[in-house]
């Protein structure tokens, strides 16, 4: 990991993996947590496979909709690793267009992966969570880092977690 161009954080939560990864894979699952309320992820498509589709659209608590990218699936090993990256669209095809994010005038491309190990907790049994963004250059870092990372998507994982534990 370089800390000059890449994020992370790992939590422990009181959820299954197995949960965790259906909230990750199946669009109809990641649509009320995907993002801290109040906004919202109103659309979502998912081709889970290597060179399939993840992309999202989002909506501010104003109403404004935003297209958050289409990115190409890298890595599916279910219950395990899930990785995708805006840097390629579907089907592998390079990007020509760096997608804006959350309402900031650049955009960057990155590579997410979110990694699920088992772990004891103090209710049975949980998951260690480390959700790992690379980016391609500092400026894309630290823009993202701005945007509030670790708040944002620990939020989302909160959601997420008292989602599992209201039953899916």
């Amino acid at each position: 990991m370089d800390s000059k161009l890449d994020l992370t954080f790992t939590r422990i939560v009181d959820a299954p993996k197995e949960a965790i990864w259906r909230c990750w894979t199946e669009p109809k699952l990641l649509l009320p947590w995907f993002c801290p309320l109040p906004w919202k992820t109103i659309a979502c498509e998912i081709d889970l496979r290597p060179g399939g589709i993840f992309s999202s659209t989002m909506q501010s608590p104003e109403g404004v909709t935003m297209p958050t990218g289409t990115g190409c699936i890298l890595e599916v090993v279910p219950n395990q690793r899930f990785t995708w990256t805006s840097a390629l669209l579907p089907d592998y095809r390079p990007s020509l267009t760096l997608e804006k994010c959350g309402g900031q005038d650049g955009g960057f491309m990155f590579t997410a992966t979110i990694a699920l190990e088992d772990c004891k907790t103090e209710n049975g049994t949980g998951t260690r969570y480390t959700a790992t963004v690379l980016h391609a250059d500092e400026a894309g870092c630290k823009q993202h880092a701005s945007m509030g990372f670790e708040a944002g998507w620990g939020a989302a994982l909160d959601q997420m977690v008292a989602m599992i534990k209201k039953g899916i």
